[in-house]
């Protein structure tokens, strides 16, 4: 009885670890067309969304997933292929503000205050997506962040209909980057095809293209 029962753990543990394996590859395969390295020949998109990330490591020194997101932000806006950037991330916290911490870099390096919109509600990438349409009304941008990021972020925006292109900044090495990424994808699987999950704030409508507009009425 033992040994079946060791068999089948077994089974059932090589089932799970191909199928999480078999959903990775369809992810990365699934969004490879949407992904640009170059950012020459990244198409043109109104709105830039940034997914944010904590500026410090644990250490005290600057994060590169944070450093190089920001960079990517400066060089599309820089060179046309974005007019506005929104700044999504978290807000849990009075001393943690992932958007306001972007908009003062963003800043420092010449981008106008006026092409910046924040997000404070973008707590996972979820979240950042799926807000991005339907609170900021935009359902054709550019994502700024990592490929591995990329590729779950468009999977996402993929299944809730929203046209969507990343721009890959590069990636850093970290340990078990990989293993929390296959998770993350096994839990974004889950939350798209089965939870029915909803960013845990929506609130109104707040179309970013208006908002040159709203600025000269203040």
């Amino acid at each position: 009885m033992l040994k079946k029962i060791i068999t089948a753990l077994l089974a059932l543990t090589l089932i799970t670890i191909g199928s999480i394996l078999i959903l990775d590859y369809w992810i990365s395969q699934k969004t490879e067309p949407y992904i640009y390295h170059n950012a020459e020949k990244l198409p043109y998109r109104q709105i830039g969304v940034v997914l944010g990330t904590s500026k410090y490591t644990r250490g005290g020194g600057i994060n590169s997933f944070y450093r190089n997101r920001i960079e990517g932000a400066i060089n599309l806006y820089k060179l046309g292929k974005v007019d506005y950037l929104l700044l999504s991330g978290d807000n849990a916290q009075k001393s943690y503000n992932e958007p306001i911490t972007m908009r003062k870099d963003l800043i420092k390096a010449g981008i106008p205050n006026n092409a910046i919109v924040l997000d404070y509600a973008g707590f996972r990438t979820f979240d950042s997506i799926v807000r991005a349409n339907k609170v900021f009304d935009v359902n054709n941008f550019t994502i700024i962040t990592q490929e591995f990021h990329c590729e779950r972020a468009i999977f996402i925006a993929q299944k809730q209909g929203i046209n969507a292109q990343c721009y890959a900044v590069q990636t850093p090495k970290m340990r078990m980057l990989r293993i929390r990424e296959l998770l993350a994808r096994v839990s974004a699987f889950f939350d798209l095809y089965f939870l029915n999950q909803q960013p845990k704030y929506l609130g109104p409508v707040i179309p970013i293209i208006n908002k040159e507009q709203l600025l000269s009425e203040k």
